[in-house]
Formats: C-alpha cells, sequence, structure tokens
C-alpha cells in the first residue's frame, strides 16, 4: 500500500508560504461558481485547474481539517511511480508516467527535495520470475523506462539487494516530502486567487446550496474529493450507489538514527490479485528508509490509533462489510486481511522486509511512522476492490470516488483531465 506512509508532524493551523494564517481566506463565501470538497492534493490540484479553465469564476475549497493534506496526501510514502505497475488501458498507467515527470520538474523549479533513487522489483520465488516478465511488458507498453539486471548488476545499484537470479530497475522511480508539496501547493492556491475555508466540514445538500459547518454556500457547480468520504458526498448527488468505500490502515516503521541507508527502493513482485503491492523498503526524500507497509482492514473510515475519530454507525457499517467480505472469502479477502493482521507485529513486517535485502534488523526500526488510511473503493455488487481510478459526474457535480494510490504520482495530469470531464459535463 504505497499510498500510505509517515511523514514530518502536520502543523496546527494552515500554512500558506508567502502569507499570514489570514492570506488564503477562511472565511466561507456566501456563493461560489464552483464548490471543490477537499484539501488533499487531489481537490488542490482540481482547484487550481478549474481556476486555470475558469479564471473569471470564483474557485472556493472546503476542508474540514484546520490545514490542508492531514489525511492520506500528507500521511503518503512520497514514492514518484514510473507507471509499470499498471494495465495499459488503465487510467493509472495513462497518468503516472507523465505525472512522476511533472511533478518532478514542480519540485525541481520550486527548490523542493527530490530523491531520484530509482527502484528495484525483485524476485523471491520461482513464479515470481514470470511476474517480473510481465511488468516488464507491460513498462514497454507504457513508455516506461525498465532495466532488466542480473544478480550481479543489481547489486551493483544496492549492494544488499535479495534477488532470486534476477531484478528490474526503474531508473525514474523517485522520493519527494509530500508536505513540502502541499505546502507548494498550497501557495499556488493563494497565489491564484482561490478562496480556502478550513475547518469546515460538509454536511449535506438542499437544492444547489451546501450546507457546511460554516454555514450554507450556494455553488453552481460541486466538485468532491473528499477521499474516504467520497462516497458519502456522491450519494447526496445520486451517485456511488454501487460503491462503498473501505478503508485500509497503512503503517510504516522508520529507521533509527544510524541505520544503515539504502541506494534504491526495494520492492516485490506485487500480487495481481490485490490492489497493494506488498511490504518493501522505501528510500525517503532525505534518504532514510521506511519497512513497510500494512494494508489492514480498518474499523472506521479515519481509524489511525485507539478511539481517535471513533464513529459507532460508521464502525458498524465498516466492520460489517469487512466481516461479509471475509465470511463469504470475495476475491481472497480472507487471506489478505489475515496475512495484514500479521504484519501488525514488528517483527513480522521486518522479516518480510528482511526478505528483499540483507542487513535488515529489528534493531534499526523500533518505531512507527504515522499511520495512514486507504479509501479503497469496493464495488458491492461483485464484492471486488476496485483496482483503477473511478469517477462519476453530471451537468450539476462531479464525484472522484477512488483516488488510491499512485493519485499522489499523477494528482497534476490526472486533475487535468478530470477538468477535461467536467468541462464536457458542463457544454
Amino acid at each position: 500500500m504505497t499510498g500510505v506512509a509517515p511523514a514530518p508532524s502536520p502543523p496546527t493551523q494552515p500554512r500558506v508560504a508567502g502569507g499570514p494564517r489570514d492570506a488564503a481566506s477562511t472565511t466561507l463565501p456566501r456563493s461560489t461558481d464552483f464548490l471543490v470538497v477537499g484539501g488533499g492534493i487531489i481537490g488542490i490540484n482540481l482547484a487550481l485547474e478549474l481556476k486555470r479553465r475558469y479564471a473569471d469564476s470564483q474557485v472556493t475549497l472546503i476542508e474540514k481539517e484546520p490545514s490542508w493534506g492531514l489525511h492520506a496526501s500528507g500521511r503518503n510514502s512520497g514514492v514518484l511511480h514510473a507507471g509499470f505497475y499498471y494495465t495499459p488501458d488503465s487510467l493509472k498507467a495513462r497518468f503516472t508516467r507523465q505525472g512522476n515527470r511533472q511533478l518532478t520538474d514542480y519540485c525541481e523549479a520550486r527548490g523542493l527535495r527530490v530523491n531520484r533513487c530509482g527502484k528495484l522489483v525483485v524476485a523471491q520465488h520461482p513464479a515470481d520470475l514470470a511476474g517480473l516478465d510481465q511488468l516488464l511488458e507491460r513498462g514497454r507498453a507504457n513508455g516506461v523506462p525498465l532495466e532488466d539486471l542480473s544478480l550481479e548488476e543489481a547489486r551493483r545499484i544496492e549492494p544488499r539487494v535479495k534477488t532470486l537470479g534476477r531484478a528490474l530497475f526503474s531508473p525514474t522511480t523517485a522520493a519527494v516530502d509530500p508536505v513540502q508539496v502541499l505546502d507548494a501547493l498550497a501557495r499556488d492556491l493563494y497565489n491564484a486567487g482561490i478562496r480556502v475555508a478550513t475547518d469546515t466540514t460538509y454536511l449535506g445538500r438542499t437544492g444547489t446550496t451546501v450546507r457546511t459547518s460554516a454555514g450554507p454556500i450556494a455553488a453552481g457547480y460541486v466538485v468532491n474529493a473528499a477521499g474516504v468520504y467520497s462516497d458519502r458526498i456522491a450519494r447526496d448527488y445520486g451517485f456511488a450507489e454501487r460503491y462503498r468505500i473501505l478503508p485500509f490502515k497503512g503503517l510504516y516503521l522508520r529507521s533509527e538514527p544510524g541505520a544503515p541507508r539504502f541506494a534504491a527502493h526495494i520492492y516485490p513482485v506485487p500480487d495481481p490479485r490485490h490492489p497493494f503491492l506488498g511490504v518493501h523498503v522505501t528510500v525517503t526524500a532525505d534518504g532514510g528508509t521506511a519497512l513497510g507497509p500494512t494494508a489492514t482492514p480498518a474499523f472506521w473510515r479515519e481509524h489511525y490509533q485507539g478511539l481517535k475519530n471513533f464513529r459507532l454507525a460508521e464502525c458498524v457499517e465498516v466492520v460489517a462489510r469487512e466481516l461479509g467480505l471475509f465470511l463469504r472469502n470475495d476475491h481472497d479477502f480472507r487471506r489478505l486481511a489475515i496475512d495484514e493482521l500479521r504484519k501488525y507485529r514488528k517483527r513480522t513486517l521486518v522479516a518480510h522486509a528482511a526478505a528483499l535485502a540483507q542487513g535488515i534488523r529489528l534493531a534499526d526500526f523500533r518505531c512507527w511512522g504515522r499511520p495512514g488510511i486507504r479509501a479503497q473503493l469496493l464495488d458491492i455488487s461483485s464484492g471486488k476492490l476496485e483496482m483503477d481510478f473511478r469517477y462519476e459526474g453530471d451537468d450539476r457535480s462531479f464525484q472522484v470516488l477512488n483516488a488510491v494510490s499512485p493519485a499522489f504520482t499523477c494528482a497534476i495530469p490526472f486533475c487535468a483531465y478530470l477538468v477535461d470531464q467536467i468541462e464536457r459535463l458542463v457544454a
């Protein structure tokens, strides 16, 4: 589950580089042409793209937290994926390679950290060799550079890597600091004249009026990018009838000061039955190391730790849905859940990572990073976890339903594509 990972501690109030707290207005206007719900990387880029296309229109973004990106976006691993995992006909394949390049250019233009470390994908079992071949074919089909290496060649990149005879190397996979990226994007919101209302929760709608915790706002067009709550908002507009969000908790172990560092990300061959990439060795933007993540079914939508953000009705709904998947074993959900629950033990998680590289010891990875939640879309008619991005919309609203990993990497071109769809719907 590469979309969620530890990140620096979040701020307690909005940060707008280049201006004070109130530089981006936190006062909700009475009306707006476009209302974007959700201040993660998708919501921010959608607001920016809408303002570029409709320069004379008022664009407002509301975020229920006191700052932007405090959920999945700010807890992201920061890995910029290359785009070789995904079938050529998928939206993920379409936008990952382009998003990698555009976000890398964006960071470098603004002086943000970019670690061009690359990624090794290794074989742990004989069956994985066919998986490497499939990834190589997908990479070629998607126009993504990949190198097919022998074990000796792989060890020239990372001497401690473990693999069965050969490995793939992705030279364009990189790492950035997600909080730095979000802060820079927030500065862009301010510079573009977009109204940003934080501490403002979407409560519902009455006609074209959106009810929020800061009062009502008349919205000409509503764009829903609310992550784990996107399906609930979508149903207010008549969408997502066959979909529900299932939350999965991602945890990483972070390296201790002085622990050995790695020259590249190291990933296993993914299980094609699951939307997660498995435990891997992640190199961070500052050169540190994280091991993980878990992809454990959470019991409510923002189930980070303890009883924080607990809602009884939400817990009953989520657990009942997960229990049904477990008992029916839809799409091998039972094995997925059991395997992921085992990774809550640090020793088990470290053992998974130690299968990828030599010298990984529990003593060097004693502390959990901040947990994150993956908002995974479930098709309740088939019991299938959706593997690709999903959206729905009409001439009144647009719903981003499944923006899971690698949505952080894809955000810039993906949001431009979504606004293309909005333009078509409102024409």
